[in-house]
């Protein structure tokens, strides 16, 4: 935790006892093909948190995705980004209550570490509201921090399409409306995607040619997402990322194929191995969905979603 103070210096937040907070997070999308670890996309599908300071202790019950599964204990990355968030401002968290009602799958490209992240800034936010400042710039900062990088945590913290880079002074976002007739499909598998595994296939260089292809790419689809959709099957073209990691979900990589094929913007949505529609219309999303079903080989489930505006909200429970 750079720039926090060491654990037995942290002070008690003055007037935080008995405060509650209710935090709402959408799940993402990044990349978006062409836009490597630097476009993201929001999604109206959320992860919802009560949070409540107690007298003593750490308490947590988790519903819905990951119940069973992930740690309840000080481990829970939810906890582990508040009190990251709280040592940065100079603070201990509090002993506190966390009820998590989760939606957004674990493990399939859709965000789930970097919205439970956005959480954990965002409790530290709510918690702390007229003792710290947390202005944009520093919540993105502060979720960079734990995810590593901005493409993730910025659409969960802001919504909308944001272009998320980096500068020797922090992460930087700038977010974008969508188009009112992007329709997203998202096509999610029963089994999981080690993020690592998928970065671990990309190589360290790639031609000059692949690049430009990209820039190229990446312009188009900022453009076909806010003002053309009918441009998103070039725009979402991609010699970057996907193909490498095709070898380690070929059943994600045949299906984007078939997508494509047919004229469906199908990219792999984050690391994977979800899959994400840019469709321009919802007629267009229903045919993929079902050239899916038809095609699939294993059970896929079709999220149609519509993109959120809003990125993570904390108010007073």
């Amino acid at each position: 935790m750079a720039g926090a103070l060491p654990e037995q210096e942290l002070a008690e937040a003055p007037g935080i006892a008995g405060r509650s907070i209710l935090v709402k997070v959408p799940a993402t999308s990044a990349n978006l093909g062409p836009g490597f670890d630097t476009l993201g996309l929001a999604l109206a599908q959320y992860d919802e948190l009560e949070v409540s300071v107690i007298d003593a202790g750490l308490e947590i019950e988790v519903h819905g995705v990951g119940a069973g599964e992930v740690p309840l204990d000080d481990s829970h990355l939810v906890v582990r980004a508040a009190a990251h968030s709280f040592a940065r401002a100079g603070y201990a968290l509090p002993p506190i209550r966390l009820v998590a009602r989760n939606t957004i799958p674990h493990g399939r490209g859709l965000g789930s570490s970097g919205a439970a992240i956005v959480a954990g800034v965002m409790i530290a936010k709510g918690l702390l509201e007229g003792i710290v400042e947390f202005d944009a710039d520093r919540l993105l900062e502060l979720a960079t921090e734990l995810e590593g990088h901005p493409d993730n945590v910025a659409p969960a913290l802001f919504g909308g399409l944001t272009i998320a880079w980096t500068t020797p002074e922090g992460p930087r976002h700038k977010k974008l409306i969508v188009h009112r007739g992007v329709s997203p499909l998202v096509l999610v598998p029963e089994h999981e995607m080690s993020t690592a595994l998928a970065r671990s296939l990309q190589p360290e260089q790639v031609p000059h040619e692949d690049a430009v292809f990209n820039v190229s790419r990446s312009a188009l689809l900022v453009a076909a997402l806010i003002q053309s959709p009918e441009l998103l099957l070039a725009a979402t073209e991609d010699k970057l990322h996907q193909n490498y990691r095709a070898q380690a979900m070929p059943e994600t990589d045949a299906l984007i194929r078939a997508l494509r094929a047919a004229g469906h913007p199908a990219v792999v949505s984050g690391a994977g191995p979800s899959i994400l529609v840019l469709a321009s219309d919802p007629a267009e999303r229903a045919e993929a969905a079902a050239l899916v079903a038809e095609r699939a080989e294993t059970a896929w489930q079709a999220l149609p979603l519509a993109v959120d505006f809003k990125g993570a909200t904390v108010h007073a429970a």
